[in-house]
């Protein structure tokens, strides 16, 4: 056994919807093995100013369906610093917090990291994401959630550009990560994909609108905003209409309506149960790992690995969409 007896719970990065859950699983849990447990507001800038609340079954009541997250989060440059973590460290010592639950993305464990080696703090992360771009979860929290507020929002464009006859090109999140994109795009039927993991063939999605049902009424291209070989989709819009001046072609740019909203059934179960794990194994000694989900069973990976982002596409999807873009 460990001897925790305080365990301090905060989200850092960007939000993720599902955040909320996991620290709802995380307080309750705590409560559940007679622990203390106290929220971290900002992320590693309010542990540095010591914005700790002590947090009691009801500070989690009802918000389980609320996107954000209660705990709010920041960014941190003085936590990158040694001395920032070591003010971080000593506001930890002085409300007794014996252990950490970090709920956020590859910055977060980066932080995570290097303060529990510096310090010989135990921390266990929870992947809060929608980019689902860390190694060792089949899902990150918030994924599910962004993938259905795109194939949403995607849904009702396709009604305009029927009424219309457009093409639309639809710009979804993934700066460095095409995960958004690909599958969504699936789920809504695009003629094309975009992704910074793969190289553009300008040529062939050129070719594929060419040949396409004159018929069709309508036609969507995702881009995710990190794909440089397209130049985006405003730069990529200008090189379709210099190809197709035909076409009726509009641009739609979806930003962070991807991160709000109530999170889905799946990213509320993902976090709960991620979030009961992190204090079940922080208990019984864990540290310095991400707790995530594989093949549908708990599963731990070390800071480092997890955020190597060495995530692989699966070339399968993309065949799917050459088959059914006809």
């Amino acid at each position: 056994m460990s001897g925790i007896k305080k365990i301090g719970v905060f989200t850092s990065g960007g939000d993720s919807p599902g955040m909320n859950a996991a620290i709802r699983a995380v307080v309750r849990s705590a409560l559940y093995y007679n622990l203390e447990v106290v929220g971290i507001k900002r992320g590693y800038e309010g542990m540095i100013l010591g914005e700790f609340e002590d947090m009691d079954r009801k500070s989690v009541a009802n918000i389980i369906q609320r996107g954000g997250t209660i705990l709010r989060t920041a960014r941190s440059a003085d936590f990158k610093t040694k001395a920032g973590r070591e003010q971080a460290y000593q506001q930890l010592k002085s409300r007794n917090v014996d252990a950490l639950v970090a709920i956020g993305g590859d910055g977060t464990f980066t932080g995570a990291k290097v303060f529990g080696e510096e310090f010989d703090f135990p921390i266990l992360g929870l992947p809060g994401t929608i980019d689902n771009d860390l190694f060792g979860t089949d899902f990150t929290i918030g994924y599910d959630t962004a993938i259905n507020n795109v194939v949403d929002a995607v849904d009702r464009i396709r009604d305009t550009a029927e009424s219309h006859s457009r093409l639309f090109i639809v710009e979804v999140m993934g700066r460095d990560c095409g995960l958004i994109a690909l599958r969504s795009g699936i789920g809504v039927g695009a003629e094309s994909i975009f992704i910074p993991e793969t190289k553009t063939d300008m040529e062939a999605m050129m070719h594929r609108l060419e040949i396409s049902r004159k018929d069709k009424m309508s036609k969507i291209l995702i881009v995710a905003e990190g794909e440089g070989d397209s130049g985006g989709a405003v730069e990529l819009a200008e090189r379709v209409k210099q190809r197709f001046p035909q076409y009726d072609t509009r641009v739609s740019i979806l930003g962070h309506i991807q991160r709000g909203g109530k999170p889905t059934c799946m990213d509320r179960v993902l976090a709960s149960r991620l979030g009961v794990a992190a204090v079940e194994n922080l208990i019984t000694g864990r540290r310095n790992e991400m707790v995530g989900l594989l093949n549908g069973k708990i599963a731990f990976t070390s800071f480092d690995h997890a955020i190597k982002h060495n995530v692989e596409i699966n070339k399968d999807l993309f065949k799917i969409v050459d088959i059914l873009s006809l």
